[in-house]
């Protein structure tokens, strides 16, 4: 039986670790670790150690990368399975080594962390409540629940970098028309079409919220009687007394309201979902090149998989012979 033998190879294998190479008790201990995670996926797929082939040893790297484990781990493990089949080679146990051009887990391109559309939702939807609960001002309590909803808004919808953001400036935004002008790395820039709950927060931002944090006084913020815009910055997103805003503080603050849908999100996260989503929903990676502002194409095809998948499921739920032959 698979286990039987799985067992015999992975005894063997300790053995010679012990033995031979002299390695200490909690380096074999790590060893009987990795390989053992290696042994029971093959048991899931029914085959054994002996038979690995090289898609295998690949498709349980990627596993490992889908349940979130780092690279350095996951390429300590690809390490111990290159000892053990560099050994069952030399043992004559095996005529080939499934291990063998295996790039290193640092040049494989895995999908960013992304969130769900309903953990987006409940992070979008968090500042009113965050500082709701920590007023102490509810006119500047407002202003920065207006502040940072726009700004949640702004990353989500147009995929935008922290650094991008930060230096956003005013006249960079064209809400007439429905667009923003973004200023990239090495300069470089892009428009970047926003949707309607963009609009709608930057367009209540910069009417009742902005002016409050820039300092403005004695004015009566209203949606029919809004004050005009302080000269004091040029820049969109401001902290309280026209202050720039600190990469830092906009990392917290995403943190913040990540944590209302359970899961802890960094700003980073909230662009690559964007990004996942567009091609779930059918986006072409030309757009969400462009819209990324991404110099190179391939930069943009790691989310080849995610389109890979939707075609996938769109054949298995419409086409008739995708469930089998009919009868």
């Amino acid at each position: 039986m698979p286990s039987e033998a799985n067992a015999r190879v992975l005894a063997g294998f300790l053995d010679y670790l012990r033995v031979e190479k002299g390695l200490a008790r909690l380096s074999i201990a790590a060893y009987n670790t990795d390989i053992g995670q290696f042994t029971d996926f093959m048991k899931k797929h029914k085959r054994d150690l002996l038979g690995a082939r090289r898609s295998d040893v690949r498709e349980f790297l990627q596993q490992l990368f889908s349940n979130r484990v780092d690279g350095r781990s996951v390429g300590r493990k690809l390490s111990a399975l290159r000892h053990l089949y560099r050994y069952l080679l030399l043992d004559k146990k095996i005529d080939h080594d499934p291990t063998l051009n295996i790039e290193s887990p640092r040049q494989w391109k895995v999908l960013p962390k992304s969130l769900a559309q309903d953990e987006v939702n409940a992070t979008l939807a968090a500042p009113a409540t965050l500082h709701a609960a920590h007023a102490k001002n509810p006119k500047e309590a407002g202003a920065l629940a207006l502040r940072d909803k726009a700004m949640l808004e702004l990353l989500y919808a147009g995929a935008l970098r922290v650094s991008e953001l930060v230096n956003a400036a005013i006249e960079d935004l064209k809400l007439d028309v429905g667009y923003m002008l973004v200023r990239g790395k090495g300069d470089k820039e892009r428009i970047v079409p926003l949707g309607r709950p963009a609009q709608d927060a930057l367009g209540e931002y910069l009417k009742l919220g902005r002016p409050v944090l820039a300092g403005m006084r004695g004015s009566r913020l209203t949606k029919a009687a809004a004050p005009p815009l302080s000269r004091s910055s040029p820049l969109l997103f401001i902290a309280r007394g026209a202050r720039k805003l600190t990469r830092q503080r906009i990392w917290q603050m995403v943190g913040q309201a990540s944590a209302a849908s359970g899961r802890h999100a960094s700003p980073h996260m909230l662009r690559h979902s964007a990004a996942t989503h567009m091609v779930e929903n059918g986006a072409d990676l030309r757009t969400v090149q462009t819209i990324l502002g991404h110099a190179d194409i391939s930069t943009t095809q790691v989310y080849t998989h995610l389109a890979l998948d939707r075609l996938r499921t769109v054949y298995q739920k419409h086409h008739p012979r995708a469930k089998g032959r009919n009868r």
